[in-house]
Formats: structure tokens, sequence, C-alpha cells
């Protein structure tokens, strides 16, 4: 599953990616956002049952394997996981993953530009809503790009403890963010409407970008609840300074409503990666992606 490929988008691609640019982005958004809310006893159960044959959803791991006890299609789809399914490594000094997904793209961050998609690269302070001076904290710091497939388990928790110390909630368009509009949209996440966290950890700052997309029709944190609708065309920052959560490292961070992806930054010399961490790669919440410099365990 998710294996990368060199072929170029094909004549479909291009008109899928040309028909997002005309359809209006946040009024379907809106749309799917009410609709999967919708208690429909029966035909929501089975809803359920169809996407979870459509798109092999494993049910085994989720704290409830029924498919009739969810209220709604978005109860479902943001459901939890049973206690024992994703463990926390034993080391101290482990990064974890905060989510279930497959990694898009990942490497270091040079001149201030991120991968995107092969030869094609995105701005690290457009990222961060213009912030440059937040982005000068992560130059030459490393980034994991992690994308959230319909299939997955749709909640993002903590990489490492932290301390919440400010998010940007910066708007944007709504494009799919799967591979093959990554290829063929430029900027694509630095487009799209986005949260960005900022943390601070013992190994020292920490930035999970939480990017929306077509259908994704709401993001939520455990701080704030619902970020997403409503949305503004202005951005809001937000600062907490001492008075900001903490959250320890495998706890529920927030969800996406609906599929999307997680950026992961990392400061200069923070991690020691896994070794085999590359595009095409699934990776598991609360699996390690490597070691925290400086961090004892």
């Amino acid at each position: 599953m998710h294996k990368p490929s060199s072929a170029p988008p094909g004549r479909l691609a291009r008109l899928w990616v040309a028909c997002q640019r005309l359809l209006p982005q946040h009024a379907l958004s809106a749309l799917m956002y009410r609709l999967t809310r919708l208690r429909l006893g029966p035909l929501t159960t089975l809803t359920i049952r169809a996407f979870v044959a459509a798109f092999r959803v494993d049910l085994a791991a989720a704290a409830e394997p029924r498919a009739a006890a969810y209220p709604s299609f978005n109860a479902f789809f943001t459901r939890a996981l049973h206690a024992d399914a994703r463990p926390l490594p034993a080391a101290g000094a482990a990064l974890v993953c905060p989510v279930d997904g497959c990694i898009s793209q990942c490497g270091p961050i040079r001149g201030g530009q991120l991968i995107q998609a092969k030869g094609q690269t995105f701005g690290l302070a457009a990222l961060l809503g213009g912030d440059t001076a937040l982005a000068a904290r992560f130059d030459a710091g490393d980034f994991a790009t992690l994308y959230l497939s319909p299939r997955d388990y749709h909640r993002i928790h903590m990489p490492c403890d932290g301390q919440l110390q400010r998010t940007l909630h910066v708007p944007g368009r709504l494009f799919s963010v799967n591979r093959t509009t990554a290829a063929l949209v430029p900027g694509l996440y630095a487009r799209n409407e986005r949260l960005v966290c900022v943390f601070a950890s013992a190994a020292g700052p920490l930035v999970l970008v939480l990017v929306g997309a077509i259908f994704v029709g709401g993001i939520e944190t455990v701080w704030t609840g619902p970020i997403t609708p409503p949305r503004g065309r202005q951005l809001q920052a937000r600062d907490c300074g001492a008075q900001g959560p903490i959250l320890a490292r495998g706890a529920e961070l927030g969800r996406f409503n609906m599929g999307s992806t997680v950026i992961l930054l990392t400061a200069p010399g923070q991690v020691d990666w896994a070794p085999g961490l590359a595009p095409g790669v699934p990776v598991r919440c609360r699996a390690s992606l490597g070691r925290l410099t400086g961090v004892a365990g």
C-alpha cells in the first residue's frame, strides 16, 4: 500500500486537479461536515459497512469494532483505538509518529525549502503563515509529511512530551492532499487551510502542521475543540505562553474530520531519525520515528 511511483500523472489526474480549481471547495466541505453528522440509523450503518469494504478498513484495532455502534459516519471516521492497539516504545527518548498513514516526503529543510514532490519544493515561511522568525528556528532542521488515507485512523497524537506555545490558523484553499495532487499543485501545503501548532519540548521546539483538504469538514484539537468550520479569511494567531496545555508523549492532540495530512517539523540536530524512513513507507501512530538528542532514555 502507498507505494511511490515515478510515472508522470496521467490525463485523468490532470483533469481532476483542474476540476478542483473550479469547485467550490469550502462549500462542498461544509456540506460534507453536515452530511457526515447525520444520524440515519440503518442507513448510516450500511454506509459505514460499504466504506469499510471499499477501503479495507481494519476495525480490529478500534475500541468499538461494530459498524452498527456508530451513530454517525463522522463518529466512525474519528473512531478511537482500543488501549493496546498502539503501544508506546519503551525508550523515553523516542520521537513517536503522530498518526497512522504513509510518509509522503521527508528529509532536511534547506534554504527554507521543503520537498513537496519529485522536482518540487515549497517555502517553510509560507507553510507557517509567513512567520519568518518561526521559520528561521527550523531551517536546517528536518521534516516529515505524513499522509492519512481514507482507511487510516484519523486522530493525531503527540510525538513527545510538550507544552503548546502558539497556534496559527491559516486560511486557504482545500485541494486534495493525495500524491497525485501534490505532484500537480505547486505549493500545495502552503496554499491549503492549515493549523500550525508550536510546542516546546525538552529537546527543543517542535511544530505540527495540520493541513486541511477537500471534504475535510473540520480540524479539532483537545484544547479548543473544533477549529474549522467556521472559516475566515484572516490568519488567527493565539499565543499561549505559560498557560498552554502540557501534553504527554502519545496523548491525543486532535483529529481530522475526514482525511488529510500532518507535517512534522524538528529543529536542527534535534532528532536522530530511524533508518528506512522514505516516501511511500507506511507508518503507525506511536511507533518510533527516531531518537530525540539530549533526552535521557
